[in-house]
Protein backbone atom coordinates (compact mmCIF):
# COMPACT_ATOMS: atom_id res chain seq x y z
CA UNK A 1 0.00 0.00 0.00
CA UNK A 2 3.20 2.23 0.72
CA UNK A 3 4.28 1.75 -2.38
CA UNK A 4 1.45 2.06 -4.35
CA UNK A 5 1.33 5.47 -2.73
CA UNK A 6 4.67 6.54 -3.12
CA UNK A 7 4.55 6.00 -6.51
CA UNK A 8 1.36 8.14 -7.07
CA UNK A 9 2.82 10.59 -5.27
CA UNK A 10 6.02 10.65 -7.72
CA UNK A 11 3.48 10.88 -10.40
CA UNK A 12 1.64 13.64 -9.35
CA UNK A 13 4.69 15.47 -8.69
CA UNK A 14 6.85 14.82 -11.82
CA UNK A 15 3.43 15.56 -13.64
CA UNK A 16 3.42 18.98 -11.87
CA UNK A 17 6.85 19.58 -13.03
CA UNK A 18 6.20 18.53 -16.50
CA UNK A 19 3.03 21.37 -16.65
CA UNK A 20 5.62 23.78 -15.25
CA UNK A 21 7.63 23.41 -19.15
CA UNK A 22 5.60 25.64 -21.17
CA UNK A 23 4.12 24.58 -24.72
CA UNK A 24 4.20 26.79 -27.55
CA UNK A 25 1.90 27.54 -30.65
CA UNK A 26 3.80 29.86 -33.48
CA UNK A 27 1.72 32.21 -35.62
CA UNK A 28 1.91 34.99 -37.77
CA UNK A 29 0.81 38.61 -36.00
CA UNK A 30 1.22 40.61 -39.49
CA UNK A 31 2.15 40.43 -42.99
CA UNK A 32 4.28 42.87 -44.42
CA UNK A 33 3.82 44.81 -47.57
CA UNK A 34 5.49 41.47 -49.48
CA UNK A 35 3.95 39.04 -47.64
CA UNK A 36 3.49 36.73 -44.59
CA UNK A 37 6.47 36.29 -42.21
CA UNK A 38 7.78 32.21 -42.76
CA UNK A 39 7.64 29.77 -39.91
CA UNK A 40 8.80 26.61 -40.52
CA UNK A 41 10.83 23.45 -38.89
CA UNK A 42 14.71 24.28 -39.16
CA UNK A 43 17.17 20.96 -38.47
CA UNK A 44 20.09 22.46 -39.83
CA UNK A 45 21.30 23.17 -35.92
CA UNK A 46 19.67 21.30 -33.64
CA UNK A 47 16.77 18.87 -34.38
CA UNK A 48 13.08 20.11 -33.94
CA UNK A 49 14.28 24.18 -33.89
CA UNK A 50 11.55 26.49 -35.75
CA UNK A 51 12.84 29.43 -38.38
CA UNK A 52 11.08 32.94 -38.42
CA UNK A 53 12.17 34.51 -41.37
CA UNK A 54 11.00 38.44 -41.32
CA UNK A 55 12.39 39.47 -44.91
CA UNK A 56 10.92 43.36 -44.60
CA UNK A 57 9.79 45.99 -41.90
CA UNK A 58 6.38 45.50 -40.62
CA UNK A 59 6.27 41.32 -40.94
CA UNK A 60 5.73 39.84 -37.10
CA UNK A 61 5.86 36.54 -36.29
CA UNK A 62 5.41 34.87 -32.52
CA UNK A 63 5.72 31.98 -29.75
CA UNK A 64 2.86 32.12 -27.85
CA UNK A 65 2.55 29.80 -24.46
CA UNK A 66 -0.85 30.15 -22.12
CA UNK A 67 1.49 28.02 -19.35
CA UNK A 68 1.54 31.34 -16.72
CA UNK A 69 -1.46 32.84 -17.42
CA UNK A 70 -3.59 33.56 -13.71
CA UNK A 71 0.68 34.11 -12.14
CA UNK A 72 2.18 37.70 -11.57
CA UNK A 73 4.83 39.04 -13.17
CA UNK A 74 6.94 38.57 -10.30
CA UNK A 75 5.89 35.12 -10.08
CA UNK A 76 7.49 34.01 -13.12
CA UNK A 77 10.64 31.59 -12.63
CA UNK A 78 11.83 31.44 -15.74
CA UNK A 79 11.48 32.90 -19.13
CA UNK A 80 14.02 31.29 -21.64
CA UNK A 81 14.94 30.02 -25.39
CA UNK A 82 18.04 28.99 -27.27
CA UNK A 83 18.76 30.92 -30.69
CA UNK A 84 21.18 28.90 -33.54
CA UNK A 85 21.47 31.27 -36.28
CA UNK A 86 24.46 32.94 -36.71
CA UNK A 87 24.11 36.63 -34.49
CA UNK A 88 27.23 37.70 -36.36
CA UNK A 89 26.03 38.88 -39.12
CA UNK A 90 24.08 41.58 -36.96
CA UNK A 91 25.48 44.74 -35.88
CA UNK A 92 26.56 43.89 -32.05
CA UNK A 93 23.66 44.89 -29.66
CA UNK A 94 21.16 45.73 -32.57
CA UNK A 95 17.25 44.31 -32.81
CA UNK A 96 18.43 41.15 -34.69
CA UNK A 97 21.39 40.58 -33.02
CA UNK A 98 20.35 40.17 -29.73
CA UNK A 99 16.13 38.79 -31.01
CA UNK A 100 13.69 37.71 -30.04
CA UNK A 101 12.15 40.00 -27.66
CA UNK A 102 8.97 39.28 -25.39
CA UNK A 103 5.64 40.33 -24.74
CA UNK A 104 3.23 39.73 -22.10
CA UNK A 105 -0.51 40.48 -21.72
CA UNK A 106 -1.61 41.17 -18.11
CA UNK A 107 -4.59 42.63 -16.80
CA UNK A 108 -5.47 44.17 -13.60
CA UNK A 109 -8.56 41.90 -12.91
CA UNK A 110 -11.58 44.71 -13.93
CA UNK A 111 -11.30 44.19 -17.49
CA UNK A 112 -8.13 46.48 -18.35
CA UNK A 113 -5.42 44.79 -20.69
CA UNK A 114 -2.30 45.69 -21.73
CA UNK A 115 0.98 44.69 -23.07
CA UNK A 116 4.33 44.40 -20.82
CA UNK A 117 7.36 44.23 -23.32
CA UNK A 118 11.19 43.95 -22.49
CA UNK A 119 13.53 45.86 -25.38
CA UNK A 120 16.47 43.75 -25.70
CA UNK A 121 18.35 46.08 -27.32
CA UNK A 122 18.62 48.18 -23.99
CA UNK A 123 22.54 48.05 -22.89
CA UNK A 124 20.69 46.70 -19.33
CA UNK A 125 19.62 44.06 -21.35
CA UNK A 126 22.23 42.74 -23.28
CA UNK A 127 24.25 40.63 -20.74
CA UNK A 128 21.31 38.21 -19.97
CA UNK A 129 21.91 36.73 -23.75
CA UNK A 130 24.81 34.42 -23.06
CA UNK A 131 26.69 32.57 -25.33
CA UNK A 132 26.91 28.65 -25.19
CA UNK A 133 30.31 26.45 -25.95
CA UNK A 134 28.42 25.58 -29.32
CA UNK A 135 28.22 29.49 -30.36
CA UNK A 136 24.48 29.07 -29.60
CA UNK A 137 23.11 32.19 -27.70
CA UNK A 138 20.44 31.79 -24.88
CA UNK A 139 17.60 34.04 -22.81
CA UNK A 140 17.43 31.85 -19.85
CA UNK A 141 15.90 34.87 -17.46
CA UNK A 142 14.30 34.66 -14.15
CA UNK A 143 12.17 37.38 -12.38
CA UNK A 144 15.53 38.37 -10.46
CA UNK A 145 17.23 39.31 -14.03
CA UNK A 146 14.78 41.34 -15.21
CA UNK A 147 13.09 43.40 -11.85
CA UNK A 148 15.44 46.61 -12.45
CA UNK A 149 14.91 46.46 -15.74
CA UNK A 150 12.93 48.50 -17.68
CA UNK A 151 9.23 47.48 -18.92
CA UNK A 152 7.42 49.32 -21.67
CA UNK A 153 3.96 49.33 -21.94
CA UNK A 154 1.68 48.90 -25.39
CA UNK A 155 -1.67 48.10 -26.42
CA UNK A 156 -3.91 49.93 -24.08
CA UNK A 157 -4.82 53.84 -24.23
CA UNK A 158 -2.25 56.00 -22.67
CA UNK A 159 0.56 54.08 -23.41
CA UNK A 160 2.31 56.23 -25.24
CA UNK A 161 1.77 58.89 -23.32
CA UNK A 162 2.17 57.30 -19.73
CA UNK A 163 -1.46 58.06 -18.77
CA UNK A 164 -2.88 54.18 -18.89
CA UNK A 165 -3.97 52.17 -16.15
CA UNK A 166 -0.68 50.88 -15.23
CA UNK A 167 0.60 54.26 -15.17
CA UNK A 168 -2.26 55.50 -13.10
CA UNK A 169 -1.34 52.37 -10.80
CA UNK A 170 2.14 52.60 -10.79
CA UNK A 171 3.70 55.81 -11.89
CA UNK A 172 3.92 58.10 -14.92
CA UNK A 173 7.79 55.74 -16.14
CA UNK A 174 9.81 54.59 -16.61
CA UNK A 175 8.82 52.06 -14.90
CA UNK A 176 10.54 48.61 -14.24
CA UNK A 177 9.41 44.96 -14.20
CA UNK A 178 9.48 45.54 -10.09
CA UNK A 179 7.61 47.72 -10.28
CA UNK A 180 4.59 45.75 -12.18
CA UNK A 181 5.26 42.92 -9.95
CA UNK A 182 1.87 42.27 -8.83
CA UNK A 183 0.28 43.09 -12.53
CA UNK A 184 -1.85 39.07 -13.47
CA UNK A 185 -0.82 37.40 -16.80
CA UNK A 186 -4.15 37.07 -18.92
CA UNK A 187 -4.63 37.53 -22.59
CA UNK A 188 -7.58 39.39 -23.30
CA UNK A 189 -10.49 37.64 -25.63
CA UNK A 190 -10.67 38.65 -29.33
CA UNK A 191 -13.88 40.26 -28.75
CA UNK A 192 -11.60 43.13 -26.57
CA UNK A 193 -9.41 43.65 -29.05
CA UNK A 194 -11.17 44.00 -31.68
CA UNK A 195 -12.91 46.96 -30.17
CA UNK A 196 -10.89 50.32 -31.28
CA UNK A 197 -11.89 52.00 -28.06
CA UNK A 198 -9.30 49.46 -26.26
CA UNK A 199 -6.37 50.81 -28.82
CA UNK A 200 -4.93 47.29 -29.61
CA UNK A 201 -2.94 47.77 -32.39
CA UNK A 202 -2.21 45.52 -35.64
CA UNK A 203 1.56 44.37 -34.20
CA UNK A 204 0.09 43.31 -30.74
CA UNK A 205 0.65 39.43 -30.09
CA UNK A 206 -2.05 37.93 -31.32
CA UNK A 207 -3.12 35.77 -34.26
CA UNK A 208 -3.71 37.19 -37.39
CA UNK A 209 -7.17 36.74 -38.55
CA UNK A 210 -8.55 34.50 -35.43
CA UNK A 211 -7.38 37.36 -32.84
CA UNK A 212 -6.42 34.19 -30.40
CA UNK A 213 -3.76 35.74 -28.06
CA UNK A 214 -1.50 34.22 -25.39
CA UNK A 215 -0.42 35.38 -21.90
CA UNK A 216 3.23 35.19 -22.66
CA UNK A 217 4.50 35.74 -26.34
CA UNK A 218 8.39 36.04 -28.03
CA UNK A 219 8.27 38.06 -30.77
CA UNK A 220 9.94 38.07 -34.16
CA UNK A 221 10.04 41.34 -36.46
CA UNK A 222 8.54 45.03 -35.60
CA UNK A 223 6.44 47.74 -37.34
CA UNK A 224 9.68 49.35 -38.35
CA UNK A 225 12.61 47.38 -40.00
CA UNK A 226 15.31 47.08 -36.84
CA UNK A 227 14.31 43.00 -36.39
CA UNK A 228 14.57 41.94 -40.04
CA UNK A 229 16.79 38.85 -39.74
CA UNK A 230 17.17 38.56 -43.89
CA UNK A 231 16.25 35.07 -45.76
CA UNK A 232 17.84 33.49 -43.01
CA UNK A 233 15.59 33.63 -40.24
CA UNK A 234 15.56 33.75 -36.65
CA UNK A 235 16.33 29.93 -35.98
CA UNK A 236 15.04 28.85 -32.07
CA UNK A 237 14.42 25.98 -29.66
CA UNK A 238 14.31 25.08 -26.53
CA UNK A 239 11.28 27.26 -25.25
CA UNK A 240 10.30 27.32 -21.65
CA UNK A 241 8.14 30.31 -19.71
CA UNK A 242 7.72 28.42 -16.33
CA UNK A 243 5.52 30.31 -12.93
CA UNK A 244 6.62 30.29 -9.42
CA UNK A 245 6.82 26.71 -8.84
CA UNK A 246 5.70 26.83 -4.80
CA UNK A 247 1.89 26.96 -5.77
CA UNK A 248 2.23 24.16 -8.12
CA UNK A 249 4.13 22.29 -5.32
CA UNK A 250 1.47 23.17 -2.57
CA UNK A 251 -0.91 22.26 -4.49
CA UNK A 252 0.76 18.97 -4.87
CA UNK A 253 1.17 18.40 -1.77
CA UNK A 254 -2.64 19.20 -0.68
CA UNK A 255 -3.83 16.76 -2.91
CA UNK A 256 -1.19 14.28 -1.72
CA UNK A 257 -2.46 14.79 1.48
CA UNK A 258 -6.12 14.03 0.43
CA UNK A 259 -4.76 10.57 -1.08
CA UNK A 260 -2.57 9.84 2.06
CA UNK A 261 -6.06 10.92 4.71
CA UNK A 262 -8.47 8.39 2.52
CA UNK A 263 -5.82 5.44 2.49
Amino acid sequence: MMRKFLTTTCALVLGLSAAAQAGFDSFVIRNGAGGSPTIQPNNAYVPGATEFIISEGGMKAGLGSNDINGGTIGGITQLSITRYDDTGRFTGGSGPAVAPYFNIWVTDGLGNYAVIANEPSNPAFQPLFTTNMDGSHTYNLSYADLSNKVAKVFETPGAGTNTSWVHALFGPGPLTFADVASLQISPPPAAYILNGANAVGTGAPDELGTNVAYGFNWVFGDTLSNYVSGMEGYVVSNFVAAPEPASLTLLGLGGLVMLRRRR
